[in-house]
């Protein structure tokens, strides 16, 4: 059985891929997320989750490659054409929230997987649409101030207390968290790993599923071919 590297510090990943039962390690990249087009938000996320991987693939090329599968994930909030990343500071975390409430939003995750031995990547995308609830000013201020919407896309977190702010969900659910997971197991199986054969029965559990996927598998070719 394949070693799964997770190229990203992001929790709520390690969570998930916990949560299915799945052996890992953990090693993040700091690669550059500047893209010059961001007109196409599924190949957004898909580009950048295939650097964050490669960076890490490049750097275990040399430590018995042959065994070895790195993730990468990418997650960004889309409000009308409109990218939505991590806020900088509480006043950026309320005016997103404020511009997100009572409105449909979309919700992209790019999932690539890196084989060092070969340099071959895969890559998807998942969209998932999700609809906020009319929010009053001080429940925004609320929020803002548990600290929680400040690491996140959106400036919310579906899993926590921002749960409270959605009021519906059209799509993969756990796309939202951070890792859309049936595109991941599909991804996964065309290199030969088998996450039923690769799980641990006390893996733990997942958060509450919505049903529903939607996105696109395609092929990066090479490392060398990364950000093409």
């Amino acid at each position: 059985m394949k070693e799964l590297i997770l190229a990203s510090a992001s929790p709520r990943r390690r969570a998930l891929l916990k949560g299915l039962g799945l052996s890992f390690s953990v090693e993040s990249s700091a690669v550059s997320e500047t893209v010059t087009d961001t007109s196409n938000p599924g190949k957004l996320v898909e580009e950048l989750a295939r650097r964050k991987a490669a960076a890490v693939a490049a750097a275990q090329s040399a430590l018995l490659p042959e065994n070895k599968l790195v993730i990468g994930a990418d997650t960004i909030v889309v409000l009308e054409g409109t990218i939505l990343g991590k806020p900088q500071d509480e006043g950026e975390a309320h005016a997103m929230l404020s511009r997100l409430a009572d409105r449909w939003h979309e919700v992209f995750t790019g999932v690539a997987v890196v084989e060092p031995s070969s340099g071959h990547v895969l890559s998807a995308h998942e969209c998932t649409r999700v609809k906020f609830r009319a929010l009053r000013d001080e429940e925004i201020r609320a929020y803002v101030a548990t600290g929680e919407p400040m690491d996140k896309a959106g400036a919310y977190g579906v899993q926590g207390r921002g749960g409270l702010l959605v009021e519906r969900i059209e799509g993969c659910f756990y796309n939202v968290v951070g890792l859309p997971l049936v595109k991941l197991a599909s991804l996964l199986s065309v290199f030969g790993f088998d996450v039923w054969e690769g799980g641990k029965s006390d893996g733990g559990s997942l958060p509450l599923n919505h049903e529903g996927a939607a996105g696109g598998l395609s092929s990066a070719g090479t490392i060398g071919s990364v950000g093409g």
